[in-house]
């Protein structure tokens, strides 16, 4: 009955398992959406496990958001590329040079997917006619221009500098959608053989993951082995019950045949 209870309790405990490392399987915010799979995860609907800390995916209207804390507002992903380990953005709000200015990647795993260069944003009273500078139309209004520049160069009087940034700026391409896009890119030590096999993978520890298709093997494994055990176990509790019972049964034919034996001796007085 215990090996029974240990075989019964084993079972759960490994279908509790995998039932919990399954929902890590690879997940879509809607028809046409990027495929998510490790590192990411959608928060909400996969457990912590499921992703590496940073990687966290939003799902809104049959669309995938991604957000980051340093920009006001999440940003839409376009596509992910677990081969090249990049992923294209949009901007809802159709202004990515707003989220140029405002997104800080220090705080996350990612840096841009392109290669870097500074410009200087300016904010100017009037509007410039030379082609060294580029005006940004989400960001100007009625009354002021915002322009992008290389810092080398002398600013206008009617102008004045807002910030200088690293971005992308000449080689973002621009999508299908004729939206003005930008490219991210990760590296995440350890995790290269679980993405490149493309199986359903998770956090197992600050530097690896693991493997759902090897675990539910290995949970198997397990099982059959407790299984073979509590087998030979209740096998054993068996024969063993059976001998105490044969010898409880000789034991008692010989005590009858000592009783009969001492009624024929025993003398009448």
């Amino acid at each position: 009955m215990d090996a029974f209870l240990f075989l019964i309790l084993f079972s759960s405990t490994l279908l509790s398992i995998n039932a919990s490392e399954d929902t890590c399987t690879m997940m879509q915010c809607g028809d046409g959406a990027p495929k998510i799979q490790f590192p990411f995860q959608v928060k909400g609907l996969q457990l912590q496990h499921c992703g590496h800390p940073g990687f966290e995916l939003v799902c809104k209207d049959n669309t995938t958001f991604i957000p980051f804390p340093s920009y006001n507002g999440d940003l839409v992903v376009k596509s992910i590329s677990y081969h090249t380990k990049s992923l294209s953005l949009l901007d809802p709000k159709n202004c990515v040079h707003e989220v140029f200015l405002n997104l800080n990647l220090s705080l996350t795993p990612f840096h841009y997917y392109h290669v870097l260069k500074n410009y200087t944003y300016l904010n100017c009273s009037s509007r410039l006619i030379s082609s060294s500078f580029s005006e940004i139309p989400c960001l100007s209004g009625s009354k002021y221009h915002v322009y992008t520049v290389e810092p080398s160069l002398a600013l206008p009087n009617s102008c004045r500098p807002v910030k200088t940034v690293a971005i992308p700026f000449q080689y973002s391409p621009y999508l299908a959608d004729n939206s003005f896009g930008l490219g991210l890119s990760w590296d995440l030590p350890g995790s290269e053989d679980c993405e490149a096999n493309g199986s359903h993978c998770g956090l197992k520890d600050k530097t690896g993951c693991f493997n759902l298709a090897h675990d539910i093997v290995f949970s198997i494994g397990i099982f059959i082995f407790a299984m073979v055990v509590a087998t030979v176990t209740i096998i054993r509790i068996y024969h063993s019950k059976k001998i105490h019972c044969q010898d409880e049964e000789k034991y008692s034919a010989v005590v009858e045949k000592l009783g009969d034996y001492n009624q024929i001796v025993k003398p009448s007085k």
